[in-house]
């Protein structure tokens, strides 16, 4: 039994059980209560219910717990679609009523504001989520860890905080083909007897299944993600795999060596089919290899990207900055609106899908380089480039703080950030509040039954 004497000296077992009432959710969807005023995060309580905890993690600072028993129910408490919500991560607010999630996804954005108290942050409008269409079957790609498993091949999720191996049959956030393929190469795998990854003693070959989904096409890629770069049986798997799944018209390898925490390798090996696959996005095609970022939810990501237009309220004499472009899904999609677009990309087959998605449509007026958006800016403007428009869209670390100098001191007139961490966007906000002026910042859940949430923020140059 763990024992642990915390700061305030409250005195905690692992498995200890108590009373606890949940106040409030946390950022990442935990429910918050106080025993004897310690934080406990409790995942899959819901604020106003009365819970039986039982201690499971023992910190200075705060306790973690799991649910012993509810004793009141919160009345938007409800029945998830899988199973295993509550084991695998990834569906943190699935037992909570969708409009519920919405008001949660706005308080994350009101908490993080709190938190970091951007210049004249209370006076903020922060408007109301905006919902998604589909609260279900939205995922357009699965990338789910492969694991031995009571004998068997298991393909699944990992618990939260840990690598114990959910094996997923079903998936409701999902796309549903994307399960169909994944169930059956898990099958093929098995039956074919090719050694998945053990991480215990770095062995065996594939570690990884990456499966996405066209929303318009219905072209769907395969990528096995492989410890090395020989794969056994190959031939029979692609066999079985066209013969079973003419829905498969791209399958890829990539190369991921040894322990690390790193999903994705350097190396890329075109194993059979197209190198890509296409999707439709306002109107325009982009062709996507294995490793480009595309929004998960492509029906929602429409509504983001008209957003982000409406924000920056673009004229045909503009010229656009396109920072953290991806394969230049924004950028290219604003095209038709502005002079010219540039964007950069540290990844370079994005890039390379960049500049091929524009010659793809016809658009002769964007043009996207390999390199960090703060050495990529000062070089164009060196170069003598004006620049009147700028949308960011970001990782969760938000903008880079070389970047954030260079905005502040080149001014921008028209400015959108698209965000998906509204901790680093608040504390983004406190330094770029000293030019800018925060119009308004707009969320919009891109994936329901998750914590997730995205916003779209339009900044003004102060008077």
């Amino acid at each position: 039994m763990v024992k642990e004497k915390t700061t305030e000296g409250v005195e905690v077992n692992i498995g200890d059980r108590f009373p606890l009432t949940i106040r409030r959710l946390g950022v990442n969807g935990s429910g918050i209560g106080y025993y004897k005023h310690k934080v406990c995060f409790v995942p899959g309580a819901l604020p106003g219910e009365i819970v039986v905890a039982e201690a499971t993690r023992i910190l200075p600072r705060f306790l973690e717990a799991k649910i012993h028993r509810i004793r009141k129910r919160s009345k938007h408490r409800v029945t998830p679609k899988d199973s295993y919500a509550d084991v695998a991560g990834g569906f943190e607010l699935a037992n909570l009523a969708y409009p519920q999630q919405l008001a949660f996804k706005r308080q994350v954005v009101l908490d993080s504001l709190e938190k970091f108290q951007p210049y004249g942050y209370r006076n903020y409008d922060v408007r109301k989520t905006i919902a998604a269409p589909e609260e279900y079957y939205y995922r357009n790609k699965a990338q789910f860890q492969v694991r031995m498993v009571d004998g068997h091949v298991a393909a699944g999720l990992y618990k939260p905080n840990s690598h114990d191996l959910v094996d997923m049959q079903e998936c409701a956030v999902q796309m549903p083909r994307t399960m169909k393929v994944v169930r059956a190469v898990v099958k093929m795998i098995e039956e074919l007897a090719i050694p998945v990854y053990n991480e215990e003693i770095n062995s065996g070959i594939i570690k990884t299944i990456v499966v996405r989904e066209s929303w318009t096409t219905g072209e769907i890629q395969l990528t096995f993600i492989t410890n090395t770069p020989k794969l056994i049986h190959k031939r029979q798997l692609l066999e079985m795999i066209e013969a079973q799944l003419p829905e498969v018209v791209s399958v890829m390898q990539n190369v991921n060596p040894g322990d690390t925490p790193l999903v994705w390798g350097d190396e890329m090996i075109h194993l059979a089919g197209k190198e890509t696959i296409t999707e439709s996005l306002m109107g325009l095609d982009f062709e996507l290899s294995a490793r480009s970022f595309l929004q998960l939810n492509p029906e929602q990501t429409e509504v983001l990207y008209e957003l982000a237009s409406e924000a920056l309220e673009l004229d045909e004499n503009d010229t656009l900055i396109d920072a953290y472009a991806g394969i230049g899904t924004i950028g290219l999609s604003l095209a038709s609106r502005v002079k010219e677009v540039r964007g950069m990309e540290v990844i370079p087959e994005a890039v390379d899908d960049a500049n091929k998605n524009a010659k793809l449509n016809g658009i002769e007026n964007a043009h996207y380089e390999v390199g960090k958006a703060e050495e990529i800016m000062p070089k164009w403007l060196d170069e003598g480039l004006k620049f009147d428009a700028l949308v960011v869209d970001p990782p969760r670390a938000g903008l880079d703080d070389e970047l954030i100098k260079q905005i502040l001191k080149v001014k921008p007139r028209k400015f959108a950030y698209v965000s998906c961490s509204m901790a680093s966007l608040a504390r983004n906000l406190r330094r770029l509040t000293s030019v800018y002026h925060v119009d308004y910042i707009q969320p919009i859940d891109m994936m329901p039954q998750t914590a997730r949430c995205e916003a779209v923020v339009k900044l003004s140059l102060r008077r």
